[in-house]
């Protein structure tokens, strides 16, 4: 007779009390808001023993893909987004500059390289792109890729004209996040809807270029809505390649500026089971760094991240510094990642 420890470590989706949620680790895009609930509502070191057995299925447990982020037109954004201190709506001290040069972007490019990182993303405060702008940018990405590194957008909204004119400079990943549920959204942004991401997450992958989805937790919203953004990006038709995990940074300005301060626990439990739900993608450990100790960010690191930015600022907000991040990869037995697995 198998005991129910026995059949619990042979069959890890069954537990005494009957079937529980899939912990199979194949990819699959038909998850159920109650299957994602299920898993947010595993014991702690369940869900993080899952995770990670999971994550090794797909991944070296050791290495950790290496991005930097540069602001390449910071401000100025029509957008209401209540996040986000580059809104045109709110005053956050942060001024409306024009596009950067080419040549002021491949030098960060080229000491982004340096000093380890594998891709170089470009974001741009802009609702969407002008096509005259796209001359820019695409001249950028041309210039970036020519480096050996990987390339990385987030522009705003895209056309498939747009779309297709990057990939064709040789843009590997665009990002363009769902932020949050689609119950909630309406909460945080009122200028641009949910069918207006996926719109543009259809363009960019009807281009061939790989998608970097994922959204952001503490914004006031319930773990309901955590369970309606995660279920979103495992149930697209393709998984994002790249999914970012970012803690809101409470930016003086901005409609969230106060608030009580998210539980971390409950972040590596978002980690887990977006690592989880979407096991074949790379799950990056995005903005809210700076403020993590490192036993909260060894947690993220277990329950399946694989991803950070290196650097000292994400666009416009704090990062932690190259050495900082080095030493704690060092303290974990981290490396970076050799080549993208996604």
């Amino acid at each position: 007779m198998v005991s129910g420890m026995e059949e619990r470590v042979a069959n890890p989706g069954v537990d005494a009390a009957g079937p529980g949620p899939d912990l199979s680790g194949l990819v699959r895009q038909d998850w159920t808001q109650a299957e994602v609930q299920a898993l947010f509502d595993l014991p702690f070191t369940d869900l993080l023993f899952h995770a990670q057995r999971i994550h090794r299925m797909h991944f070296d447990p050791r290495e950790v893909q290496i991005s930097t982020l540069m602001s390449i037109k910071t401000g100025g954004c029509p957008e209401d987004c209540a996040y986000c201190p580059q809104s045109a709506h709110f005053e956050t001290g942060v001024k409306a500059e024009k596009l950067a040069s080419v040549e002021a972007v491949l030098a960060e490019a080229r000491a982004a390289k340096a000093s380890g990182a594998g891709r170089f993303c470009m974001g741009a405060a802009w609702r969407n792109p002008r096509d005259r702008d796209l001359d820019q940018v695409c001249a950028m990405v041309e210039g970036v890729k020519s480096l050996g590194l990987e390339t990385c957008a987030t522009l705003g909204m895209l056309t498939q004209s747009q779309a297709e004119r990057l990939k064709d400079a040789g843009l590997d990943y665009y990002n363009h996040n769902l932020d949050t549920s689609p119950n909630y959204y309406g909460a945080i942004i009122t200028t641009r809807t949910y069918q207006d991401r996926l719109a543009t997450l259809d363009h960019v992958r009807t281009a061939g270029i790989h998608v970097c989805c994922g959204g952001i937790v503490g914004m006031g919203e319930g773990r309901e809505d955590r369970i309606g953004m995660i279920t979103a990006l495992a149930s697209l038709p393709t998984h994002p390649e790249s999914v970012p995990i970012n803690m809101l940074v409470q930016v003086e300005g901005t409609p969230l500026a106060t608030g009580t301060a998210f539980d971390p626990l409950e972040f590596v439990r978002t980690i887990a089971v977006a690592r989880i739900t979407m096991p074949a993608s790379v799950v990056r450990l995005s903005a809210g760094r700076e403020d993590m100790s490192e036993e909260t960010q060894a947690l993220c690191f277990l329950a399946g991240a694989n991803s950070i930015f290196y650097g000292p600022k994400l666009l416009t907000t704090a990062n932690p510094d190259r050495d900082r991040d080095m030493r704690l990869m060092d303290k974990l037995g981290l490396v970076p990642m050799r080549d993208s697995q996604s």
